[in-house]
């Protein structure tokens, strides 16, 4: 009796995972316009399974986070405040790395924590009903009934989140998309229509729209929001002061500062998956490998290890 709960527990969290995926997937292909196959640009789980093992991928300030098919993560970089460690982490379906921290969401809605702690960051344990999570220099959780919980640093005004309704994703860096301080415009999105999802850089606010195409407000110093010329977009990233998009054809394009590389990455192709830090880029490929661009400092860019 005992193996065959230990088998069925194994198969649950297989679906999980299926069902986590897809669902990101599922958002995209139903608010982009009908005119193009969307789904095309799903993630197709059977060949992750089959010929790779990452299934998502997260960039943090100094390391970079990856989530197995088998509900396990692996982490590279530089290891300062613990935030790599999470070799013994199971059954989670999303990752997401933060500063110097990294969170984990499990198949039972509950979130796991490592790295630094100063400000509370890592103070999740006793969250239940997560959907989904962010980790910046904070940490963030959206609950099942659309409410928003963070833990970390009450700085700049982020906790204003607490009393948002109806949320479905949440991303942010000096501000949380809406919340926070205005200094560049960043917090302006009260006219944007038809949004399908946000990502916050450093002072920057990017908007992907169910058409495809994607605006932009807040800093541009170095151009991370010259995004007006972008079409067929399925999703998008805000690092610190680059921004990237992964078009519907498995490519990717970028905006803003490259310094150390971080938007080379013309030459991506199958890609379903993107996330960006203040000076590296990294994606999934549709066989479950991982690439990276960027600085590789703390040897955070050195994802071709996972894919042996």
């Amino acid at each position: 009796m005992e193996q065959n709960n230990q088998k069925q527990k194994k198969n649950y969290l297989w679906v999980y995972i299926l069902i986590g995926v897809l669902c990101i997937s599922a958002v995209i292909a139903l608010t982009l316009p009908k005119s193009g196959d969307s789904s095309t640009n799903g993630i197709d789980m059977t060949n992750h399974i089959e010929e790779g093992n990452i299934v998502a991928i997260s960039a943090g300030l100094d390391h970079t986070v990856g989530l197995k098919a088998d509900g396990t993560v692996v982490a590279l970089g530089y290891n300062f405040q613990g935030e790599c460690d999470v070799q013994d982490w199971s059954d989670i379906v999303q990752v997401s790395a933060g500063y110097s921290h990294t969170l984990g969401l499990k198949s039972d809605g509950t979130v796991v924590a490592v790295g630094d702690n100063k400000y509370g960051e890592c103070d999740v344990e006793d969250w239940t009903d997560i959907v989904a999570i962010y980790a910046g220099s904070y940490s963030a959780g959206i609950k099942k009934d659309g409410t928003v919980v963070i833990a970390g640093a009450d700085t700049m005004d982020r906790h204003y989140a607490k009393d948002w309704t109806d949320i479905v994703s949440i991303n942010g860096n000096s501000h949380i998309v809406v919340s926070g301080p205005n200094r560049h415009g960043e917090c302006d999105v009260k006219d944007w229509t038809n949004i399908v999802q946000v990502s916050a850089g450093n002072y920057y606010t990017v908007g992907l729209k169910k058409d495809g195409t994607v605006v932009a407000v807040g800093a541009n110093n170095n151009g991370q929001c010259d995004v007006e010329d972008w079409t067929d977009i399925v999703a998008i990233y805000a690092g610190n002061s680059h921004t990237v998009g992964l078009k519907k054809d498995g490519t990717v394009v970028a905006v803003g500062n490259n310094e150390y590389g971080e938007r080379d990455v013309e030459d991506w192709t199958d890609i379903v998956a993107i996330s960006a830090s203040g000076s590296h880029t990294v994606g999934v490929k549709q066989n479950g490998t991982a690439v990276a661009v960027g600085f590789n400092g703390g040897g955070k860019c050195d994802v071709d290890a996972w894919n042996n």
